[in-house]
This record gives C-alpha cells, structure tokens and sequence, in this order.
C-alpha cells in the first residue's frame, strides 16, 4: 500500500455534533507533522464552510478554510457555472456559502439538509417550481444520504428521503453534487494535486456507501471505514475492499506507519 494524501470525513468520523472522538484532535496533529497532504471531504451542509471551521477550531481541531473540501463549497460552483438561479432548501446557517447569488425567479430546486425547512409547505413549492417547467428547472441534491449520527449519538434522517420525495412528486431525477458522486472525489483530489494518482490517496469515513462507495471505488482510492458515527455492525459485512478499524485514530496512525516505512 502506497498512501501520499488522505481525505477525511467530518461528522462521525472526527466528531459527533459537539463531542469529539476520543484521540482525533491529536491524530490529525499527528499526520499534519508528518507531512501527508490531506483534506477534510465532507457533506456538512446544515452551515457554511466558514462556520463549519469556526465549530472545528472551538473544538480544539486545528483547522483553516483551506483544509476543508465541502459539497455546498462544490454546489455553489455548479450553480454559477451552469447560471442557475436557485431556490435554496438549506438551513439559515448554510445559506452564507450562497451569498450573493441570483435567487430572483428560480430555475433550480436545491435541496440540502434543512430540518427546519422540510415541512409541507416548503416541500411543496419545490415542487409546484419544478412542475411549472420540469424540462428547464433543475432538481440539485447536495448529497442523498440515508441517515446521519445526531447530537444524541442516535441516527436522525438525512436528506436522501426529502430528495426522494421530489423526485417520485416531479419524476424529476436529481443531480448529486456531493459524495459519494465521481465528481466531488475528483475536485477533492485536485486540491490535494492528486488527481491522476487516486490509487495513492485514501479515504476515511463512517459511512459505507457515501463516504466509501460511489466515486471513491470507481476512483480506486483505499477506502476506510471506522466503527464511530453512523456505522453499524452490518457495514462490516459489506464491505469487502474495505479496511475496518476502530476509530479515525486508528486509521490515520496505520496511514502515517506506512508512510514512515516508505521514507
């Protein structure tokens, strides 16, 4: 195993909502003294990338804007390069990522993880936008997960669900921006300058489908699951290909001792 770059997940990999998985502050210290580029990969989309930072370094994680790849970071240059002008399903939070952005008579429904927003109503006029025009109003998903690991530690409804509703209301088909979409692994992996070496880059992450599957197998890169966040016991069991281990602290320290041996 050749590793020179990693990609992090960010909720239930290095963190739960406001608690910290034990030795992750420190891991990370680890593989920055070491030399490793890497970059957090993350479908966060409930804030902005720059409060995503704040909440990280209140946590004690030594973050800077730059460390972080975010598929609201990765929607928001869909969106301008393809000049839609969006109706945003996001939370207050996440809205600053979108700032200055033509909202004025939408052409595009986008839809992130916005509990306070997925009622009836709003749902509803997402739906009465697309049908109004289903040929030239777009239906963009940040991402499509199942479920997340909330502030409890119990697993809460992701945004998949919400995206699925539309799409069986409209018959409308949506685009994926973030992971597990080829796309997004590709724009992480430019950051790290390792787009055509994805064999040398791995993934860390607690979810098995959109954290591990998807664009990070088609792109080889080597896929690790960790049994924190929103894993289950049954992951394990599909996961061939995959390296299991305890906790990000693990994964990182197996990464970096390889690392080491190759010097």
């Amino acid at each position: 195993m050749s590793i020179r770059g990693v990609l992090i997940d960010l909720s239930g990999t290095i963190h739960i909502d406001k608690k910290v998985i034990p030795g992750a502050i420190e891991a990370i210290q680890r593989l920055k003294a070491s030399n490793i580029p890497f970059r957090f990969a993350t479908n966060t989309t409930k804030v902005s990338s720059k409060k995503l930072v704040q909440k990280l370094t209140g946590l004690g994680f030594d973050v800077e804007e730059k460390d972080v790849f975010t598929s609201l970071s990765a929607c928001r240059d869909m969106i301008e390069s393809k000049q839609l002008r969006p109706m945003l399903l996001m939370e207050d939070e996440a809205m600053e990522e979108f700032k200055g952005l033509d909202t004025d008579k939408p052409n595009a429904v986008v839809i992130g993880l916005a509990p306070s927003k997925f009622n009836y109503e709003k749902l509803n006029q997402a739906f009465r936008l697309i049908i109004s025009d289903p040929i030239n109003v777009a239906l963009i998903a940040v991402h499509k997960a199942k479920y997340f690991a909330d502030k409890d530690e119990k697993l809460s409804m992701g945004p998949g669900g919400f995206v699925q509703a539309l799409e069986f209301a409209t018959g409308a088909t949506a685009n994926v921006v973030g992971k597990p979409t080829v796309e997004f692994f590709q724009l992480a992996l430019k950051q790290l300058e390792m787009e055509s070496s994805p064999q040398h880059v791995a993934i860390i992450g607690d979810d098995v489908c959109n954290d591990l599957g998807g664009g990070a197998k088609e792109l080889g890169l080597h896929r690790f699951l960790v049994q924190t966040g929103k894993y289950r016991k049954d992951d394990s069991n599909a996961s061939e290909g995959i390296n299991v281990f305890k906790s990000v602290v693990e994964a990182i320290d197996h990464i970096i001792e390889q690392y080491e041996k190759r010097q």
